[in-house]
């Protein structure tokens, strides 16, 4: 008798949660959380299904799991000590991110590469449509323009050998001069990165934080390249990893962006300071700390945005 209102009493306080004990694969309800994070979708082996735990160190096995295909609103995400990332789906409720799929990923939003190739493309097409401008000579007759260049040719004298060296001379400098300063103003933003991530050792974590006493990881990170490394980052780890370029481990340099996770979602992104060391927000008991690269938790992918 006692054994039966235990499991009323249970399949009761589960309801509550928005979650009953002889369909674990409902849908967590919106009302639930009004403000849910993301939502996701249970991903692994067909037929299988992923345990749920109360808490996501150490926390107990709960006694039904999260259905293969099945969908949840997220309410909450953290890291646990051995780095992987963990999501809330219910009071006292987490499952492994690693098995689940994101369902709010904007397939239609550009990424900055993308909108700067774009761009490049169009300034492209409109100098190649403006050299072969035509004018009209007389009705129903037209005739290409000829390049300036050209029409210059016909009137100008052609310098002598003296001049021309004289004049390919002066060039030179000058183009290396630009060169010059242009590496060195990528070198300042990168080490400007360098300087503020450090300047924040320290700071606190939260879940959403954009500073400047809070952040979380990729809040860090979009603070930090806004402010000083001339580069405006999307918000989330999964679209910060698409943009720059990808470089290998061994050619690291300071200011470059560290994530972890998959190369095509990530969950956690932190800041290449040097001497193999990155800074990044945690966890909500570390905040923002100095790390050093280590084979246990090791990178999925750099990428260079400060070019």
């Amino acid at each position: 008798m006692k054994r039966n209102f235990w499991k009323m009493s249970l399949a009761a306080a589960l309801t509550l949660t928005g979650i009953g004990v002889a369909s674990p694969q409902k849908t967590v309800d919106a009302a639930t959380f009004k403000t849910p994070i993301k939502r996701i979708q249970i991903n692994c082996l067909p037929n299988k299904s992923v345990k749920i735990w109360t808490d996501y160190n150490g926390g107990q096995l709960i006694n039904f799991r999260a259905k293969n295909k099945s969908k949840w609103n997220v309410a909450k995400t953290a890291v646990d000590r051995k780095g992987k990332l963990w999501y809330m789906i219910g009071d006292s409720e987490w499952i492994e991110a690693r098995y689940t799929q994101d369902l709010t990923q904007d397939s239609n939003a550009q990424t900055v590469h993308e909108q700067v190739k774009s761009a490049v493309t169009k300034k492209k097409n409109k100098k190649a449509k403006s050299k072969t401008k035509k004018i009209a000579v007389g009705p129903n007759k037209q005739k290409t323009a000829k390049p300036k260049a050209q029409e210059q040719k016909t009137v100008v004298p052609k310098l002598n050998n003296a001049i021309q060296t004289k004049s390919a001379a002066n060039v030179t400098p000058i183009t290396r001069l630009s060169n010059k300063v242009s590496a060195d103003n990528v070198s300042k933003r990168a080490q400007d990165v360098v300087n503020l991530a450090k300047s924040l050792i320290g700071k606190g974590y939260a879940w959403g934080g954009n500073g400047p006493d809070n952040y979380d990881c990729s809040g860090l990170v979009q603070y930090v390249y806004n402010q000083v490394g001339g580069v405006q980052l999307p918000r989330v780890t999964t679209d910060q990893v698409k943009v720059g370029v990808t470089v290998t481990m061994d050619q690291l340099q300071p200011g470059d962006l560290l994530f972890w996770g998959s190369e095509d979602a990530p969950y956690h992104v932190g800041i290449y300071v040097g001497n193999n060391q990155y800074v990044c927000a945690a966890t909500p008991e570390q905040g923002v700390v100095l790390q050093t690269i280590s084979s246990y938790f090791y990178p999925c992918v750099a990428k260079r945005v400060i070019q």
